[in-house]
């Protein structure tokens, strides 16, 4: 099975929860900047909301994939909106990608909110997550 993971992360949040993912399943974790360059199977893929959306870079990653995903499962931190998947799914949806329905969100710190988040764990619940993804 072909593991990709990506994230997009401005203040570490998500990069963190996207580093235990990535040990989790055994491959790099790379930011959105790198593209896919072969076909995967799944598609782990992190971002936070900014302004009610995903960043303009999580959408030119996804408006840039031109090769095979069988599948994309996202994971998310913010500081008050619950989850990005909404967002991304709507972007995968105009290239006929299925995101699951399965997904991973945690609190991220943001100012003074949820100071410390995402913790430890918050950090083992993302890699138990992605494990049980993987089978």
């Amino acid at each position: 099975m072909k593991i990709a993971v990506r994230y997009y992360s401005r203040g570490g949040n998500t990069k963190k929860i996207a580093e235990a993912i990535s040990e989790a399943v055994g491959v790099e974790a790379k930011t959105v900047s790198e593209p896919l360059t072969e076909d995967v199977d799944i598609l782990f893929l992190g971002s936070a909301p900014y302004a009610f959306n995903v960043d303009d870079e999580v959408k030119k990653f996804i408006g840039n994939i031109n090769v095979s995903v069988g599948k994309v499962i996202n994971f998310s931190t913010s500081a008050v909106i619950s989850s990005t998947r909404k967002y991304v799914e709507k972007l995968f949806a105009e290239k006929n990608i299925p995101v699951a329905k399965e997904e991973f969100s945690c609190r991220g710190a943001f100012a003074m909110l949820h100071k410390g988040k995402p913790d430890e764990n918050d950090l083992r619940a993302a890699a138990d997550f992605a494990k049980k993804i993987i089978g």
